[in-house]
């Protein structure tokens, strides 16, 4: 097994401790840095589809916007999933309501794990930062951290959906902030992608921190210094 990518970068980067920690949800929360269209697509394949790569990212982002356009408020984790995999498959010409229940519940379970073993983490964050989650989502997200146990350590959840600004518009990360009546450079925004997070925490000021799966194959930050991990499970070297 091939060993976990350690923290890259000073442990202690910042003079000041953060108030706030703020998290993507989708790829952080649920996993060690992988997007979820990521993590479906072997799902996919394991199913047999005869589709390509292209054809595939191609459904999955048309599914994933006609979704977020919905605005759904109600649907829990299981259900907007279900919702998520269908509208793939039927961007692929498949109908099959079968196969659409297998791929949400393989989804599911592995990400119901992640979500498990963050929560520990969590808690013990909860105790010295406020924390939230701002997340380009479908609308439901405040139901989805009722369903997985996450909102007892949230002081704010955004919803790209709910507020109308998508990351990386710093005006995503504001909302929260404004929430918590805390400043830009007072919190650290982890998340997993590049251009989403990082890049949006970058023109608001905000310090960084970004989730990637394989940090020791030397990716290219989007700041000189930042610090890089490979999970969740280390911010404990950073915060604590």
């Amino acid at each position: 097994m091939a060993s976990r990518p350690k923290v890259v970068g000073s442990s202690r980067p910042w003079g000041d401790p953060p108030r706030a920690v703020l998290f993507d949800f989708g790829g952080t929360l649920d996993a060690d840095g992988i997007p979820w269209k990521d993590r479906f697509y072997p799902l996919y394949v394991a199913e047999h589809m005869d589709m390509g790569r292209d054809r595939y990212d191609q459904a999955f982002y048309a599914a994933d916007d006609a979704l977020a356009a919905r605005r759904l408020k109600d649907p829990s984790f299981r259900e907007i999933l279900l919702l998520q995999v269908t509208g793939v498959l039927e961007g692929l010409s498949v109908r099959d309501p079968q196969l659409a229940a297998r791929l949400r519940d393989r989804f599911l379970t592995d990400a119901l794990h992640k979500i498990r073993t963050n929560a520990r983490l969590l808690e013990r964050l909860s105790r010295r930062f406020r924390l939230g989650i701002v997340s380009n989502f479908y609308g439901n997200l405040e139901r989805v951290c009722l369903d997985t146990g996450l909102a007892p350590f949230m002081s704010v959840v955004v919803d790209s959906a709910c507020v109308g600004f998508t990351k990386p518009d710093p005006r995503i990360f504001e909302a929260a902030l404004a929430r918590l009546h805390t400043d830009p450079e007072e919190a650290v925004f982890v998340g997993d992608s590049l251009h989403r997070d990082m890049e949006g925490a970058k023109r608001l000021g905000m310090r960084h921190i970004w989730l990637v799966p394989d940090a020791s194959a030397s990716p290219v930050p989007c700041c000189p210094g930042d610090l890089m991990i490979g999970s969740l499970t280390d911010l404990q070297e950073v915060l604590l």
